[in-house]
């Protein structure tokens, strides 16, 4: 599998990021100075988590 480098500032949208909290934008920044097979390690770890959390809000309405 492929990866793409894109900014942050792609990710999140131009000038939206001030809504953001400053940690998880330094996060994310550290993030993208990792090799890519931590990035991939890291993202699968966080998708697993926010698709239970979103798994559990629909089951739970």
């Amino acid at each position: 599998m492929g990866s793409t480098i894109v900014s942050l500032d792609y990710l999140i949208g131009d000038g939206q990021n001030v809504s953001f909290d400053k940690k998880i934008i330094q996060r994310i920044k550290d993030i993208q100075n990792l090799d890519n097979e931590t990035q991939s390690i890291l993202f699968n770890l966080i998708d697993t988590y926010v698709q239970n959390f979103k798994a559990k809000q629909a089951f739970s309405q």
